[in-house]
């Protein structure tokens, strides 16, 4: 994607520009079909609009590959005034697929000002490269602007390592089963996709995708076939639902010699663990509660999610431990009890994550708290 190394003329089998258009139609309708379900169903969420903007940027880069010397004249776009907009929007949608990814797997967190500020110099810096290159009429780029551009690339590859870690790190805790295998499939692959296009096209290939008919076209199918398959399993079509159908089996291979567990219900739930003070446990997994609780951890998910209305186990745990917080900060007999001790002792390793879950669910700060329960 980078746009300051000079195109190299390959002799290869050119694509069928018949084919390859007709790939770039499916890839464009499914991706524009998939942002406009997710405005409908959620409008105001963020992720959604992030998305939209993604896939905008995802149809300017298809189209792009249809601007190539290799394209026959009846299929062949125009697109060298629109050139400036699409390199910086086909730069930025690394860091915008970070972005995405936190949203919907960090629910409850701030996004790190630190990568926001990254990639908003990433995005003023590839619009600078463009515009110089844009501009330019020298054949070849300064050096210096050749090093720029480089750490661009690298910093797009960084975007989806940090995109796909945020991933696997949230869908452990995600209680929701069939959210966590649709989006683990979606982010996962989609990742996977975006992080080999970038690493192809900017580090493994001399030139833009458009002086290479071959690899651009493998790319161009590759993204119509997943987008194509991201529509299919968001329109819930049975055969996807093949997931469902195994984890059926599975708990029925469970529960048919499992007559063991123990029957399970709000108020036993809450004897055991809010009344047994599980929650205090440092480093509480969803697999560790399962298990104390001689329960399946399919079972467990379902009940936390439908019984208790948790979507995620950590925010579970966050609120339990807050009301734990919250009553011992605001009893006078621990006035003098730091409030570091009270953090650690209602399970949390360190203070600074009790601060900020205190603080989204109080809307103040332990220290506030505490001054408010002595001055009423």
């Amino acid at each position: 994607m980078s746009s300051l190394q000079l195109p190299i003329v390959q002799e290869t089998s050119l694509p069928n520009s018949l084919l390859l258009f007709t790939a770039q139609i499916v890839a464009i309708l499914s991706v524009l079909l998939l942002a406009a379900g997710y405005l409908k169903t959620d409008p105001k969420a963020a992720s959604a609009r992030v998305f939209t903007l993604m896939v905008i940027f995802v149809v300017l880069y298809l189209l792009n590959g249809m601007s190539g010397a290799h394209i026959e004249d009846q299929f062949r776009l125009d697109l060298s005034e629109w050139q400036v907009v699409i390199e910086v929007g086909t730069s930025a949608i690394c860091g915008l697929f970070m972005i995405y990814c936190f949203l919907i797997f960090q629910e409850q967190q701030k996004f790190p000002v630190l990568f926001l500020i990254v990639f908003g110099s990433q995005v003023l810096l590839d619009l600078v490269l463009s515009l110089l290159n844009f501009l330019s009429t020298d054949t070849a780029p300064a050096p210096i602007l050749d090093l720029f551009a480089t750490s661009m690339d690298v910093l797009q590859l960084v975007f989806v390592g940090v995109a796909i870690h945020w991933t696997l790190k949230g869908w452990r805790a995600d209680l929701v089963d069939d959210r966590r295998v649709l989006r683990w499939f979606i982010i996962g692959v989609q990742g996977a996709l975006i992080f080999s296009v970038v690493l192809v096209e900017n580090f493994l290939l001399e030139a833009d995708s458009t002086s290479y008919p071959t690899e651009q076209a493998a790319i161009v199918f590759a993204i119509a076939i997943l987008a194509l398959g991201m529509l299919l399993v968001a329109m819930r079509f049975d055969y996807v639902s093949l997931t469902y159908v195994i984890r059926k089996v599975a708990e029925l291979t469970e529960e048919s010699g499992a007559e063991q567990y123990t029957a399970f219900d709000i108020d036993s739930f809450n004897r055991m663990f809010r009344d047994g003070k599980l929650y205090r446990e440092a480093g509480l997994t969803i697999a560790m509660l399962a298990k104390k609780l001689n329960l399946p951890e399919y079972r467990l998910r379902a009940f936390i999610h439908k019984q208790l209305g948790f979507r995620n186990f950590n925010a579970m745990l966050h609120q339990y431990r807050v009301e734990d917080a919250s009553a011992a900060l605001a009893d006078k007999a621990n006035q003098n009890v730091p409030v570091l001790t009270i953090a650690l002792t209602v399970g949390y390793q360190s203070i600074t994550p009790f601060n900020n879950a205190f603080r989204q669910i109080t809307g103040v700060t332990p220290s506030e708290y505490r001054k408010r329960g002595s001055h009423p």
